[in-house]
């Protein structure tokens, strides 16, 4: 989750796809270059264990836009795939 947040503050377009599980990935992704992240808390974790299969990890990012301050809440589903964790979607 902290390296797909930082893709996103850094937008690395090509990382974001690489960490989306294959079945839900997007053909492109654009970042917007107006949005500033500038922080990250982790609110929560479920699963996602040595030898568990999915988890999830609840997030507020925040950013600012325009001039506005704002956050986006999420829970986001993650999925092993060949071995590596990959984001699967978001509740």
């Amino acid at each position: 989750m902290r390296s797909r947040y930082s893709a996103f503050a850094l937008g690395d377009a090509a990382y974001l796809l690489a960490s989306w599980h294959s079945t839900t990935r997007p053909a492109s992704v654009e970042p917007d270059p107006a949005v500033r992240w500038t922080g990250l808390d982790v609110l929560a974790t479920t699963g996602g264990g040595l030898l568990a299969a999915e988890g999830t990890v609840e997030f507020r990012a925040w950013y600012v836009a325009g001039g506005e301050r704002g956050s986006q809440h999420e829970v986001s589903r993650f999925a092993r795939e060949d071995g590596a964790w990959r984001y699967l979607d978001a509740r």
